[in-house]
């Protein structure tokens, strides 16, 4: 058994991967853990221990740990006595995205605390950029400017938000769309803010905002691949609005956004795939 770890800036995700064959052949993915702590050695040791206590395995089970994440630079030598290795984190989302996609040659956009892009070959695994706009972007505008910076307070705010009472759209500038854009795309996010946008507007704005830079630059880097479809990972994959922000941009690009199962655990898991360097 191996336990690959994926320590993010503010939740550690863990898995164990069991089973034979090198890499990812003949691998699966049996347990998940998501824990969150203030520092980096206290998050790796406490998803472990929970890893370990919940599912009772025993440490002569686990062949070796494999750590990567912005956090794993901060731990050194091995984890408990087991052989512990780091992995970098470009190679184990691509290394995980292309195991949940079940393909390689694809594009992924891992939507963490910031963003990357990456694309996922069996032999060449390229960070293609990104941008430092994420859930890190959310919560901390929210700091600011709406009274939670709770994420789940966030979402329960946007969910009765109305864009249209911060964004400014084509259709308030022009009596017609432009290019292959209707009247009700975005003009410009926050541009048009009026004295009776509430809380509930702002909190969709900003998380709309936010999905559609994401969104906008995965279509570029998916274009520069010759490839209509985009693997999203990462703990923001599963934010059901930032979703319909990423239905409507297919709309207007044709370019699909695909989302795997657990895509939370994507770094994790490409981590526990990752074979120790010799």
């Amino acid at each position: 058994m191996v336990i690959g770890i994926d320590i993010g800036s503010t939740t550690t995700k863990a898995v164990s991967v069991e089973g034979t064959g090198g890499g990812a052949a003949g691998r699966r993915i049996i347990r998940k853990i998501k824990t969150r702590a203030d520092d980096a050695v206290t998050s790796a040791t406490g998803a472990f221990g929970k890893m370990i206590v919940e599912n009772g395995i025993r440490m002569t089970d686990i062949e070796r740990i494999m750590i990567t994440g912005a956090g794993s630079s901060k731990l050194r030598g091995d984890l408990f006595g087991i052989p512990t290795r780091k992995v970098d984190e470009i190679q184990a989302i691509g290394i995980g995205g292309m195991f949940q996609a079940g393909r390689e040659g694809i594009i992924i956009t891992n939507i963490g605390t910031g963003t990357a892009i990456i694309d996922a070959r069996r032999d060449s695994i390229v960070h293609l950029g990104g941008s430092g706009v994420g859930g890190g972007t959310i919560q901390g505008l929210a700091k600011k400017l709406l009274p939670t910076s709770e994420f789940s307070g966030i979402m329960e705010l946007a969910g009765r938000g109305d864009l249209g009472q911060v964004d400014l759209r084509l259709e308030d500038i022009m009596a017609a769309g432009i290019s292959f854009l209707n009247g009700e795309a975005t003009a410009s996010n926050f541009g048009k803010m009026l004295d009776s946008a509430r809380s509930e507007d702002i909190a969709l704005g900003i998380i709309s905002m936010v999905y559609q830079v994401i969104g906008v630059l995965s279509v570029f880097a998916a274009r520069s691949r010759s490839t209509g479809r985009v693997i999203i990972t990462g703990n923001g994959s599963d934010n059901p609005l930032g979703k319909k922000v990423l239905t409507e941009i297919t709309g207007m690009y044709h370019v699909e956004f695909e989302y795997p199962e657990d895509a939370a655990y994507t770094t994790a898991i490409g981590a526990g795939l990752s074979l120790p360097e010799v």
